[in-house]
Parts: C-alpha cells; sequence; structure tokens
C-alpha cells in the first residue's frame, strides 16, 4: 500500500511539473505547468532563463508559455525586420493552441511586446509588464520619430564591426547598470555575448522604431506595471512612466524602490509577490 501511494504521488508530481518544449521560426517555447495560461516574454537578448525563479512559483497554479526570441539563447536568428515577424507568430501562437484568456508577462522588450499584442488583439485577460516603455526610442532621442531609426546607422555599423573583446567590455558595461546583482551581471554579459550579432543590432534597432504611445489607448485589458527606481530615481522614473502611458486607460504602477532594470534579479522577493499579488486581483 505504501508503494502504492508513492507512486502515486510521483505520477501526480510529474503531471503538475511536466513540461514541453517546441521550436519555431520565430522563438521557441517552453510549456511548463497547467491551468490558466501565461505567455512570459523575455527582455532583449534574454533566454526565457530570465523566467526560471518567476514560473517556479507560478508553474503550481497557471500554464506557463515561456518564450526564447530568434537570435537569442539556442534559437536561430531571423531574417528582417524582426519585431514585427515576432509579434505575428506569437498571436499565430495563441490562435494554434488555442489559448483561451491568456495573461501575458513581459519584461522590457517583451513588456513592449505584450502592449503592441494587447492594442492589437482583445483576448488577453491581463497584462504585467516589467519595466518596460511604449516608446523606447523616445526615452533616448530627444527629437524621436520612429521613421529615423535605421539599420545603416555609424552605431550600428560600429557595433557589427566590433571585436570581441570590446564587444566583451561594452557588455560588461550595460550589465552594471541593469541590474545591481553581481552574480546576475555575469548571466547577462554571457546572454549579449551569446546572441546573433546581427539580431542583437539590427532587432534593436527594430525595438527602437516601435512607439505605442497612441496605440496603447486601444488596450482593455488591466495592465500592471512594475518600475525600477535605479538609477535616477523614483520621482524621475514616475515622470517618465506617467508621460509614455499617458493614453492607457487602466494601469496600476508601482515601484521597485532601489532596484535596477531587471527587478526580478535585484528584488526577488518583492517580485513574485507583486506578480502573484497582480494575477490573482484580476480573477
Amino acid at each position: 500500500m505504501k508503494t502504492m501511494k508513492t507512486l502515486v504521488l510521483l505520477a501526480l508530481l510529474i503531471t503538475v511539473f511536466a513540461s514541453s518544449k517546441a521550436q519555431y521560426q520565430e522563438f521557441s517555447v517552453e510549456v511548463i505547468g497547467s491551468g490558466q495560461p501565461i505567455l512570459l516574454f523575455p527582455g532583449f537578448a534574454c533566454p526565457g532563463d530570465v523566467w526560471e525563479e518567476t514560473v517556479v512559483e507560478l508553474s503550481k497554479n497557471y500554464q506557463c508559455h515561456v518564450f526564447t526570441f530568434a537570435g537569442f539563447g539556442e534559437v536561430p536568428p531571423l531574417s528582417f525586420p524582426w519585431f514585427p515577424k515576432v509579434e505575428a507568430a506569437v498571436l499565430d501562437y495563441i490562435h494554434k493552441e488555442s489559448l483561451k484568456n491568456p495573461k501575458l508577462i513581459g519584461h522590457s522588450l517583451g513588456g513592449t511586446l505584450a502592449l503592441s499584442l494587447a492594442s492589437k488583439a482583445a483576448i488577453f485577460e491581463e497584462l504585467v509588464i516589467v519595466d518596460a516603455l511604449t516608446a523606447t526610442g523616445a526615452l533616448f532621442f530627444p527629437d524621436y520619430k520612429s521613421e529615423n531609426m535605421v539599420y545603416d546607422s555609424p552605431y550600428n555599423n560600429n557595433l557589427l564591426a566590433m571585436g570581441d573583446d570590446d564587444f566583451k567590455g561594452m557588455a560588461q558595461q550595460m550589465a552594471s547598470g541593469m541590474t545591481l546583482n553581481k552574480e546576475k551581471q555575469g548571466q547577462l554579459v554571457d546572454w549579449m555575448l551569446k546572441a546573433d550579432r546581427e539580431t542583437y543590432v539590427y532587432g534593436y534597432t527594430d525595438y527602437l522604431k516601435v512607439d505605442l504611445r497612441e496605440a496603447v489607448g486601444q488596450i482593455k485589458s488591466p495592465v500592471t506595471i512594475l518600475a525600477a527606481t535605479h538609477p535616477f530615481g523614483k520621482e524621475a522614473a514616475k515622470k517618465t512612466y506617467e508621460s509614455q502611458y499617458a493614453n492607457l486607460k487602466d494601469y496600476t504602477l508601482t515601484f521597485a524602490e532601489g532596484a535596477a532594470h531587471f527587478i526580478m534579479y535585484d528584488k526577488p522577493e518583492w517580485f513574485l509577490k507583486e506578480i502573484t499579488r497582480a494575477l490573482s486581483s484580476n480573477e
């Protein structure tokens, strides 16, 4: 009898934690857990591994669809333009898999992708946006215009021609500002070095072309935004978010005090608490 109980328990554990992985041209998807579907989109150059700790918790109650986009992680690169092809393929995936009332969680680029999808298709129950803007390019360029973001630019050409040592040095400098967690900084550098160089360069140009400041007015789903305050402080961050999301009708903005861009690494306990609170409050 004891052996039978053990076998039943093992069968239940296998069912709960079973995962499957599928490869598409535009991305790979790992499905973990069961229940209402949640699509998790990583930030630029990151594989789905960035959600590892988050998925351990969420997969207890949800079916997590963890994406890694073309050109990053182990996924082969995609022809350009990159962003619109990825976006169209995600929508196609949702329809093909018959995912009902999916939730979206996206970090950085992944958050912008989630906003773009929700502005075009009213099929999502809710969005959780992690340190992502509606128009990242507008943050960097005072005279920003989407059409001015082009592949053939001195900056892009320099990145493409950059030697491995110089690129690694640049990646290390960038990582030091994206998370305050020293151990995770090395992980971010490894991911950037592993990324397909053209995708890193031209894919980011595609990302900078995205301007959703008007389009987010079409989103009907509730949106929770988790925003970092490092390095400029809460007041500066608040001003940026309120400006960028001025046309979004229904959203909750919460700040991770003292966290840099990768909030999940700098404030892991706070992050999981806020994610689960946001998901449960809209059920």
